[in-house]
């Protein structure tokens, strides 16, 4: 379960990291904000760097939450799906084990609670590549 939280941390701190790159890479003229104001930053990343960060990064970031999602949503054959563990709570329920049936099932909520946030982060990353990637 954690391994899905800093996954997505990770994730989102490099599509952040690259929200910022993408800056960089923009054209002068656009409306960003004059290095004057307070908030601004500038960061200047080489043609390998962003290379990099094209075909090496944001493909691994899409897979994986691609690959996360599917997990969350298969069926209940499927370890680590929610599907998986509410059949785990509702056999620890039928066992009369109440209390773990309940940490289970708060389990599996908290899990889907987590696909919205991977859409979101593959949606970025799509975005990104459709927008900086794409045009290089």
């Amino acid at each position: 379960m954690s391994r899905i939280a800093v996954g997505g941390a990770v994730i989102g701190s490099v599509l952040f990291g690259g929200a910022a790159v993408a800056s960089a890479q923009e054209d002068p003229s656009s409306s960003a904000p004059a290095p004057s104001e307070p908030g601004s930053v500038t960061i200047t990343l080489s043609p390998e760097q962003v290379t990099w960060l094209c075909d090496k990064r944001l493909p691994r970031i899409e897979r994986r939450s691609s690959k996360l999602v599917e997990r969350i949503q298969a069926d209940e054959n499927t370890r680590g799906s929610a599907a998986n563990l509410r059949a785990r709570a509702a056999k620890e329920r039928d066992a009369g084990r109440e209390e773990s049936a309940q940490l289970l099932e708060e389990k599996a909520d908290r899990r889907e609670g987590f696909v919205d946030d991977l859409n979101k982060i593959n949606k970025w990353a799509t975005d990104f590549r459709t927008q900086h990637c794409e045009s290089k």
